[in-house]
């Protein structure tokens, strides 16, 4: 008994006197040769993906990913290389994982434009209003979101979601989007206040081009203008002149007595 009472007592004294703290692991930092391989890897997925190389671009990707697991930016370029390539459903999973390790609104609009391609519009509407919550301030999303709701036959919606679109970036194109429903619904008033606006929309647009036009010929003018006003500040070349010849002094002339006078 007196063994027990002592074990445990010496227990207790290890637990308050030497308590076990957590290993802390060190993220090892990335050596110089790690960081230039992984950039060049990088040239080559970025490369290969303009160049329509679909398959060394993948290759490049998933080496990334072997040695990066938690790389989003990685699942999402493989994600888009998926769906480039008709995979939409290896190109889903890429997103999901992206979306998972960092919640980037690209991602989850990436989704969203699969299940549009697919003919999941819930989804794709879905997806478009979360990617929209966190970054709101991107056009293309509303428009995006205006599709999957005008094929789920939610013509409203698409139209305000267009009209969001409007508002951050006026494009006539967008309103011609509106328009095809307008008329697409027999709303002919809305169609033609949509037409006018249209219009304007165009005007606004060529006159802010002939702004643009002006504006960098008065920038070319003045440029111009300051280069030939710039003073010539290149040293200038000593004149050249001959070389003068040294005077040469003439040596007296020597008179010589005259044969036939006499010397006195």
């Amino acid at each position: 008994m007196l063994a027990v009472f002592v074990i445990l007592l010496f227990i207790v004294y290890l637990i308050f006197f030497f308590p076990m703290e957590p290993k802390v692991v060190e993220e090892e930092e990335k050596s110089p040769k790690y960081t230039a391989q992984m950039k060049k890897l990088w040239q080559v997925a970025q490369t290969s993906m303009k160049e329509r190389k679909p398959f060394r671009a993948e290759k490049a990707l998933l080496t990334i990913l072997k040695f990066d697991e938690k790389n989003a930016a990685a699942y999402n370029r493989l994600g888009i290389l998926y769906a480039k390539s008709q995979k939409y459903d290896e190109a889903v999973e890429c997103f999901e994982i992206a979306q998972s390790l960092d919640n980037n609104p690209a991602s989850i609009h990436n989704v969203g434009l699969i299940y549009l391609e697919t003919g999941a519009y819930e989804k794709a509407a879905m997806a478009f209003n979360q990617a929209i919550e966190l970054e709101g301030d991107v056009p293309t999303r509303y428009i995006a979101l205006a599709k999957a709701e005008e094929k789920l036959g939610n013509n409203k919606k698409a139209i305000n979601a267009l009209e969001s679109a409007y508002e951050l970036d006026p494009k006539a194109s967008t309103l011609r989007h509106i328009l095809a429903i307008y008329e697409n619904t027999g709303d002919s008033e809305a169609a033609a206040a949509t037409a006018a606006r249209i219009e304007e929309q165009i005007v606004r647009d060529n006159e802010a081009k002939k702004r643009r036009t002006a504006t960098r010929a008065r920038g070319a003018t003045v440029q111009k203008s300051r280069r030939m006003a710039r003073p010539n500040t290149a040293p200038k070349a000593p004149a050249t002149t001959k070389p003068v010849a040294p005077k040469t002094k003439t040596s007296p002339k020597i008179i010589k007595p005259h044969a036939g006078r006499k010397r006195i």
